[in-house]
């Protein structure tokens, strides 16, 4: 009776604070929609400049297969300095050069008939842009050498086979994990500011002389919020799913008990910074700190854990963003694999369980 009368109490709290509601519902689509549009590994309409010493037949069908690819925005330059000079203000990314005995020497092994230069400022998108650049001339080798009657011979042939994201799509990869910080982000500033915001507004010592125990506290202002939060991860996934098209191939069974145990979790870290800290202003900074801001860099959401140093790799196992991001992206992209789930869930219903048992003993039912 006492601890419902607490989540009702907490209820029409919220209610009267529209905030909270924006935060759970509101917050996530727009973060979404900023990140999910805004952060990509795919390049696309990439401008690069073509320099083309000698005109003739096969240079053209070569020169065709970037006007007919989505990934690329050719620019022609009549000269191979004006290209690079082009490179040099970044009007465009990379150059392809084909040399003036180009039909000459395409087929044979003597010289290279065609030179590339990448900006490489940026390693990322220069390796991806190579890797386009080389998609274009290998298929036009093979059709050139097959309207010779000739074979092409290559050593090694690469056959792909890509399982789980066949479109190759990064959004794909991006979006489960970007719901993962969002919702972290989520719930620890739905419950940050609770226990500080009662002390600012001296309702705590009322709720203080009360018969009701420090558990059901705990759990009052813990139940109305998880509610809200599953409410925001609910819209998170259908935004997912149907506007940013992200296959889905796991259960709702198992997205639903690994998202009930990372909102906990999220939340018990919440509500340690709002016992811990005085003020609301101060609990929003810390939540801001200690978990957006990991969840973003040290979950594995853009980068991959395996590269970063080993004293890192050990920092991450703290973040529990961490486990949730390769909860969402198994569950998304994979299916019901169940080592990963497993152990995962494991570790934050571990996680979950250790923070509230702080909580529990960092709440004081007495005035300071």
């Amino acid at each position: 009776m006492r601890l419902r009368g607490l989540i009702r109490k907490e209820a029409f709290q919220i209610v009267r604070d529209p905030s909270a509601i924006g935060i759970a519902f509101l917050l996530p689509v727009i973060l979404l929609l900023i990140f999910g549009y805004g952060v990509s590994l795919d390049a696309e309409h990439v401008p690069v400049g073509l320099v083309i010493e000698k005109q003739g037949p096969a240079i053209s069908q070569f020169v065709s297969g970037f006007y007919h690819s989505e990934y690329f925005e050719p620019i022609i330059y009549p000269s191979i300095q004006k290209a690079e000079r082009a490179l040099m203000d970044r009007e465009v990314v990379g150059i392809v050069w084909t040399r003036s005995n180009f039909e000459r020497t395409v087929l044979s092994t003597s010289d290279a008939p065609i030179g590339v230069i990448v900006n490489g400022v940026d390693a990322n998108q220069a390796r991806i842009i190579e890797g386009y650049i080389m998609g274009v001339w290998m298929n036009w080798l093979g059709q050139y050498a097959r309207s010779k009657g000739m074979e092409l011979n290559i050593p090694v042939v690469i056959k792909h086979r890509i399982w789980f994201n066949s479109a190759v799509r990064s959004r794909n990869f991006l979006v489960p994990g970007l719901i993962a910080v969002i919702m972290t982000l989520i719930g620890g500033m739905l419950t940050s500011m609770v226990v500080a915001r009662e002390w600012e507004r001296g309702t705590m010592e009322a709720l203080l002389v009360t018969p009701v125990r420090k558990r059901e506290i705990i759990l009052g202002k813990t139940i109305p919020y998880f509610l809200l939060g599953m409410g925001g991860m609910a819209i998170s996934v259908a935004m997912a799913i149907w506007i940013f098209h992200v296959p889905f191939r796991g259960s709702f069974w198992a997205l639903s008990l690994s998202s009930a145990l990372f909102m906990l979790t999220a939340i018990g870290l919440g509500l340690i910074i709002s016992v811990t800290a005085g003020s609301q202003f101060v609990a929003g900074q810390i939540a801001i700190v200690i978990t957006f801001l990991p969840a973003f860099m040290l979950s594995g959401f853009v980068f991959d854990i395996g590269s970063m140093p080993l004293a890192i790799q050990a920092i991450t196992h703290i973040v529990a963003a961490r486990y949730f991001v390769s909860i969402l992206q198994t569950l998304f992209l994979a299916g019901d694999v169940w080592p990963i789930f497993t152990v995962n869930c494991l570790w934050l219903a571990g996680m979950a369980l250790f923070f509230f048992i702080v909580i529990k003993r960092r709440f004081q039912k007495r005035l300071q």
